[in-house]
């Protein structure tokens, strides 16, 4: 038996990148997937495509995370199409790089709704709607382990979902459900490269141990595992996956 067979994950912002990536894996091993987007249906709708066509099971669903209305009603897509949901995955995330003193309301308020108030709502909501076993993994950065300039609202950002994610695993216990998060170094991913030059993209992968930024490859393993019933004795971690660099 594949090793996620029949479990069903909602991963959300999984169009494309690590998201996209991730869902495909869960899908061959067994997991039937929700690919979460918030404008982008035809690359959502292509992934479900090639999870298909490989055997798997899985069904775009548009929300806007951010949103109390829209979590519910994914939740209740995702239970109306496979019968429960087993584990949630908060992939959605975006990143502004400019000085602190450069940074706008609207551009904090923007990254804090996004990076963090979409999972407190979508960890709110299965706290009621998660089946026991479950497991939430949610997507951090290892940029809350360094002093990085034009960093700083994005690693705050990042900063409240780990330590929401440490003590909301002790609050899901009772349900034998798993709570951690994944601190992810920089990575080949549009979300990591936009706006980079070559010169400033090697630096940062000078950080690294093995002198290169990660492949979504080099993450998915300990996702993967996250999701499995072996880590069943790991929760309230924040997990670094980053070749060393912090």
């Amino acid at each position: 038996m594949k090793k996620l067979q029949n479990k069903t994950a909602i991963i959300t912002g999984s169009s494309r990148g690590l998201g996209k990536k991730t869902a495909i894996e869960l899908a061959k091993n067994g997991a039937n997937v929700i690919i979460n987007y918030h404008s982008n249906k035809a690359e959502a709708e292509a992934t479900v495509t090639e999870i298909v066509s490989n055997g798997g099971q899985g069904l775009a669903i548009q929300a806007d995370v951010s949103q109390s209305a829209a979590v519910e009603l994914l939740f209740e897509k995702a239970i109306s199409h496979f019968g429960k949901v087993d584990i949630l995955i908060n992939n959605a995330g975006i990143i502004k790089n400019k000085l602190l003193k450069d940074f706008t309301e609207e551009d904090f308020d923007s990254q804090f709704s996004v990076n963090v108030k979409s999972v407190f709502l979508t960890m709110k909501t299965a706290a009621e709607k998660l089946e026991t076993n479950g497991r939430i993994i949610n997507i951090s950065s290892s940029t809350v382990r360094l002093m990085m300039p034009t960093y700083s609202i994005y690693s705050a950002t990042k900063s409240a979902v780990d330590q929401m994610t440490k003590v909301f695993a002790k609050e899901m216990g009772s349900k034998n459900i798993t709570v951690n998060s994944v601190l992810a170094g920089p990575m080949n991913t549009e979300l990591f490269l936009e706006g980079k030059s070559e010169e400033l993209i090697s630096k940062i992968a000078s950080f690294s141990a093995f002198n290169r930024i990660g492949e979504v490859e080099d993450v998915i393993p300990v996702i993967l595992f996250l999701c499995s019933d072996e880590s069943q004795w790991v929760t309230g971690q924040n997990i670094g996956v980053n070749g060393g660099m912090a």
